[in-house]
């Protein structure tokens, strides 16, 4: 018996809980990295070297790698970065369902390197 002024609890309806719906396929990339521009005598990279990510991580200047880390996070689980450069020599392109392209620039200031990544979808 409930206590005086206090309503006797009423019976909580049942409900079906919620289905966990399968998460959307994840889509994969293909990355890879080349040297857009860089100084004849730059000693760690050359203008044409091309690199496939992660699997040549390795064999990427480290400067080079601190800099281009955060946008091949990001290009590789799906983000587009706005900004497009029109007009420049580091126009991008951008498409999510197929080629989209960043230019990042080495933090060492006597290499004048440019490196440009080339997200494809598989």
């Amino acid at each position: 018996m409930a206590a005086a002024g206090l309503a006797e609890p009423q019976e909580k309806q049942k409900q079906a809980a919620p289905q966990p719906s399968s998460p959307a396929p994840r889509k994969k990339y293909k990355i890879e990295i080349e040297i857009y521009e860089a100084r004849p005598d730059t000693w760690c990279h050359k203008k044409g070297d091309k690199f496939s990510y992660p699997a040549d991580l390795s064999k990427i200047c480290p400067w080079l790698q601190g800099s281009m880390h955060d946008f091949l996070v990001a290009l590789a689980h799906g983000a587009t970065l706005p900004w497009k450069y029109e007009g420049t020599p580091y126009e991008k392109v951008i498409d999510p369902d197929g080629v989209t392209t960043e230019f990042v620039r080495c933090p060492d200031p006597t290499s004048n390197l440019v490196a440009k990544i080339t997200r494809t979808r598989v």
